[in-house]
């Protein structure tokens, strides 16, 4: 009895000295196992996204009217010149001179000049016509052009006037020939050009010469 009641007391003290000890190696080995963690709390269902209104549709942008490129301003146009500018009146250096009994009855006669140069000249109002050895001149008959207006007489071109007499009487004088100078509007110096004229009667006075013109029939009419 006394033996048995030794190795239970050995065996208690044995026991506790392993109690004592620590864990035992399943214990450190992992073998006690850590209670389940409670689960987290259930997270809220996921809300569902608000639907969005589908994104307008671009307007399209209004084409823009192309911007006309300013032209650049006209230069002023150059003044045409006048072909004209530098015609000066024909003189009696310039034509030629003639004179053709036209009507025997009143000893009219046709004048013409011809421009004899390699320009044009301007054939301006009524020729000056004188008499033989007689004085004075024939009157103008008949209303000559303005100036800006004047025949233009080109090389080798004719411009007429009519003299007109009268006829043979007591008072009147037969006259052989007679001189013409030209109109030319300035002091220009002239050598009178001379034509015959046999059967020219000239009555004082009574004499006249039509202006310049580009056609016989009108030089005799006027």
């Amino acid at each position: 009895m006394r033996r048995t009641a030794a190795l239970a007391a050995l065996a208690a003290l044995s026991a506790l000295a392993l109690t004592a000890c620590g864990p035992s190696e399943d214990g450190a080995a992992g073998g006690a196992t850590t209670p389940p963690a409670k689960p987290a709390t259930p997270t809220a269902p996921p809300t569902k996204p608000t639907p969005t209104a589908p994104p307008a549709k671009p307007t399209p942008a209004t084409p823009t009217t192309p911007t006309t490129p300013t032209k650049p301003a006209t230069p002023p146009a150059k003044p045409t010149p006048d072909p004209d500018a530098d015609v000066f009146p024909c003189s009696t250096f310039d034509v030629t001179f003639s004179a053709v009994l036209a009507e025997p009855t009143t000893s009219s006669y046709l004048l013409k000049i011809t421009n004899r140069t390699g320009k044009p000249c301007r054939v301006l109002g009524h020729p000056v016509v004188t008499f033989g050895e007689l004085d004075g001149a024939a009157t103008e008959r008949g209303k000559a052009p303005a100036v800006e207006h004047a025949l233009r007489l080109a090389p080798g071109q004719s411009a007429y006037a009519g003299l007109m007499g009268g006829p043979l009487t007591a008072q009147s004088t037969t006259v052989p020939y007679i001189r013409m100078t030209m109109n030319t509007e300035s002091d220009l110096e002239q050598v009178p050009l001379k034509a015959a004229t046999p059967g020219l009667h000239v009555t004082p006075d009574k004499e006249s010469v039509t202006p310049w013109v580009d056609n016989a029939e009108d030089a005799l009419s006027l």
